[in-house]
């Protein structure tokens, strides 16, 4: 039986984040493209230091010589990325950081699978969804997203002029009777603008912007609160720390609740199954919780490059389910073409909707008017419980 009483703690760190800039810089390149053309081909990587960007990877687009003019553009769109998260620091500036281009053409080799609609690459993605939020999230990643989520509105809207964009946040909940029921630890470090501010004064600042995003009741008289533990934190985001595409691929999900494929996502197109079939997996998995089918859904899906069909299918409701697991698994089947053809149509994949997603988690996020976080609706659950 699952255990019903423990501590878990997941961390979500800011769009400030060294490694969050570079998902950013990738999503927004991908989002130029996917607006140029809804068949272009991504698969951008991102380095950020001090002074500097670098960006590498394979695009295309049916036009060569298109493709060639709109190379200019990458270096622009880095700069409105660091502009927008807040970068203005000497050694990190929007306006003066070098950004280095290389990108080039995708290759033919990986283009004539994806051609036949197969599968961008081999691989494996999970899906997961739990009752113990309304966003059907674990709590303790949901929670640590909102925290960041709410001091960049602050710090962006000039209400806490004196907090910076790198941030991470790490919360430590108790559970009872398999429920999420209190912080027993909060862990936030954010870059700030004065050597002269102590923890205290940080404390001071954030706390009641954390105390608004909690459920009520979950902060008690032995909460530990660890707010810059180690002091000073002036010097911030790639000058303080090197970053790089792909390495928050947990925070990106599911704080650690749940198994993870191991691919990145951000600054691949949704040919690219690392990114489509781990949403489609998600999309899934929620719809099965929000059905009332399971109170708890791990889902699976495996590919191979060039080949459409996924080669599994596997369903985990960790003994929550109303239904057998087998039987979830042939009803997500009938209810949804898990081709990556079929699942960039259902979800309406190829558009320009990935810059959003690149801090703050891609799930737990509320669907939008444009088609993103499509894979967040919950319009397949009448659907599976007619299918079961």
């Amino acid at each position: 039986m699952t255990r019903q009483n423990y501590l878990f703690t997941s961390e979500s760190v800011s769009e400030g984040h060294p490694d969050k800039v570079c998902d950013r810089i990738s999503d927004a390149i991908l989002d130029a493209f996917l607006a140029e053309e809804a068949n272009a081909r991504v698969a951008c990587e991102t380095f950020a230091t001090t002074g500097m960007v670098v960006i590498g990877g394979e695009v295309g687009l049916s036009d060569r010589d298109r493709l060639r003019n709109y190379m200019g553009r990458i270096g622009e769109i880095a700069r409105d990325c660091i502009r927008d998260i807040g970068y203005e620091q000497d050694k990190f500036h929007w306006n003066t950081c070098h950004v280095l281009n290389f990108l080039h053409e995708q290759s033919a080799h990986i283009a004539q699978g994806v051609d036949r609609d197969g599968a961008g690459d081999q691989g494996i993605m999970f899906g997961f969804a739990t009752d113990e939020t309304p966003e059907l999230m674990p709590a303790p990643i949901q929670y640590s997203h909102a925290i960041l989520r709410r001091l960049a509105e602050v710090r962006k809207s000039g209400k806490e002029p004196t907090l910076r964009p790198d941030a991470k946040s790490q919360l430590t909940v108790r559970y009872e009777g398999g429920k999420p029921v209190a912080v027993d630890s909060i862990v936030l470090s954010t870059q700030h603008e004065s050597e002269s501010q102590t923890s205290d004064d940080i404390r001071q600042i954030v706390e009641p912007y954390i105390r608004e995003v909690l459920p009520e009741g979950w902060l008690h008289d032995k909460t530990e609160w660890h707010v810059n533990p180690t002091g000073t934190f002036v010097i911030g985001g790639p000058d303080g720390d090197a970053g790089l595409t792909g390495r928050k691929i947990i925070v990106d999900t599911y704080g650690g609740a749940a198994p993870h494929g191991g691919g990145a996502f951000s600054g691949k197109d949704p040919t690219k199954v690392d990114r489509s079939a781990a949403y489609a997996a998600r999309y899934l998995a929620k719809n099965v919780v929000a059905a009332g089918l399971a109170k708890k859904c791990t889902l699976q899906l495996s590919y191979a490059i060039g080949v459409a069909k996924p080669l599994s299918i596997y369903v985990d409701s960790y003994g929550t389910g109303e239904v057998p697991d087998e039987v979830i698994e042939k009803a997500v089947a009938q209810v949804m073409d898990l081709t990556p053809r079929g699942i960039r149509e259902h979800l309406t994949l190829n558009r320009p909707i990935y810059a959003r997603t690149a801090a703050y988690g891609h799930f737990g996020r509320a669907p939008e008017a444009d088609g993103g976080f499509s894979w967040e609706r919950t319009d397949l659950a009448a659907e599976l419980k007619a299918a079961i």
